[in-house]
């Protein structure tokens, strides 16, 4: 009996529990195992589609791990200069001010050579959407050290550990933007564990609903692990992560509907 029935009529959408997203292609990740880019994309793919906006988004990808993201999202995509993506999405939704808007960028792109261009974006309340992948290192040019390497992080710029004497204190970029005006939701986010996926999830897809209504910006911050520039196996980095860059870069939403949200106790509510 069970012979009889096609794939088809056991694939069916009753009896799905996942299915890939539509917006992802066929092409495979390039990204190391372990890396949190791919569970992004994944969950920027399943926004867009539920959105139904696949026609209507345009997606801006600069230099870094994120580079080839138009290889893996079946969106309008345009390539930015180092750090320059805000910029050139300031530009695009400007010219279409119909479409949904949304950078894709790392830490050192957007925390180093591209400070300049999130400060003023933010600052003017650009209405788009800016994702941000927080692994604190400078993944695809060889593990060096980022602003938003932890102190006493080993990289390889910083082989004893990051000196905060001579290099600076790390920057956290996301509580800096979430003091600016132009800032309307402003959220702290992780992809580790099911929980998190389905708050980043959350937390993207209301990004995309503010800029339909015309709010200003969402800063979405994805705070990743890199195991490949940490040099430690994907749950090694991961067990890293929630020891060390989860009380310096603390989860939850920092800024929504223009206002900050601090609990009591003045930890940010997750």
């Amino acid at each position: 009996m069970l012979e009889s029935i096609t794939r088809e009529e056991i694939i069916k959408e009753e009896n799905l529990v996942y299915r890939k997203s539509r917006i992802l292609t066929q092409n495979e990740f390039h990204y190391c195992p372990g890396c949190g880019h791919g569970t992004a994309h994944r969950i920027i793919a399943e926004v867009i589609e539920e959105m139904g906006i696949q026609e209507t988004t345009i997606g801006i990808a600069p230099v870094g791990c994120s580079v080839l993201a138009y290889d893996y999202l079946d969106i309008d995509f345009q390539e930015a200069a180092h750090g320059r993506a805000p910029a050139l999405a300031t530009a695009i939704k400007r010219l279409l001010p119909d479409r949904y808007v949304f950078t894709y960028q790392g830490d050192g792109d957007l925390a180093a050579i591209g400070t300049a261009e999130t400060i003023h974006a933010c600052n003017r309340g650009e209405n788009i959407t800016i994702i941000f992948i927080n692994n604190a290192i400078y993944g695809m040019t060889g593990g060096q050290m980022a602003p938003t390497t932890l102190e006493g992080m080993k990289t390889a710029t910083s082989p004893y550990g990051r000196n905060t004497a001579e290099t600076g204190f790390p920057l956290k970029i996301t509580e800096l933007v979430a003091m600016l005006p132009g800032t309307r939701f402003v959220t702290r986010q992780a992809v580790h564990t099911p929980v998190a996926v389905r708050r980043t999830k959350k937390a993207i897809r209301q990004a995309f609903e503010n800029q339909k209504l015309n709010h200003g910006l969402s800063f979405v911050e994805i705070v990743s692990s890199c195991n490949s520039g940490w040099k430690m196996s994907p749950v090694k980095a991961n067990e890293w992560m929630e020891a060390n860059m989860f009380p310096y870069y603390p989860l939850g939403d920092i800024k929504v509907d223009g206002h900050m949200v601090i609990k009591n106790d003045g930890k940010l509510v997750k």
